[in-house]
């Protein structure tokens, strides 16, 4: 356990969220999605709904700010708006974090394949259907020069 994290982010979570880059993406999906198939890297959270899990990494990743669509969900089929209660619940844990950021729906196959390419997907245990989303990660940006990290130091000079 570590002060201000929270715990749904276990250690293996936090080593491939840092180690992510700017560009790449990862997949938090339901209980039923196909993630060994689908998932290059896959974290399983057995046993956790999806949105505590969406919250948990959002607290901690930033999200790309260089493109205009960096959060997408999966659609009730082919219903490209169709909002499932889960679809409402994401795209307002969502605006929590990110409020000037919409979530994009893509449809079945589109999902899929953009789920393949990503870095990695946590499988979650989320029974409701549908329940997937993908986020880009973003770039922390330094601090103005003149500024310091907590203890005093900066660690990085830019």
């Amino acid at each position: 356990m570590l002060k201000g994290l929270d715990p749904l982010l276990s250690p293996e979570l936090l080593f491939t969220l840092r180690a992510m880059g700017h560009g790449d993406e990862i997949a938090i999906v339901d209980g039923n999605y196909p993630g060994v198939e689908h998932a290059r890297r896959l974290i399983r959270l057995d046993g956790h709904h999806i949105i505590p899990v969406l919250n948990a990494v959002l607290s901690v990743l930033p999200i790309d700010d260089f493109v205009a669509e960096a959060i997408f969900r999966s659609t009730v089929k082919a219903e490209r708006d169709k909002l499932d209660p889960v679809h409402e619940e994401m795209i307002d844990c969502c605006a929590r974090h990110e409020p000037h950021r919409q979530v994009v729906p893509l449809i079945g196959q589109d999902f899929y394949g953009r789920v393949k390419t990503a870095h990695a997907a946590i499988q979650t245990g989320e029974p409701r259907l549908y329940a997937n989303i993908i986020l880009r990660k973003g770039v922390i940006y330094p601090k103005e020069p003149g500024t310091h990290a907590a203890a005093g130091v900066d660690p990085f000079v830019y």
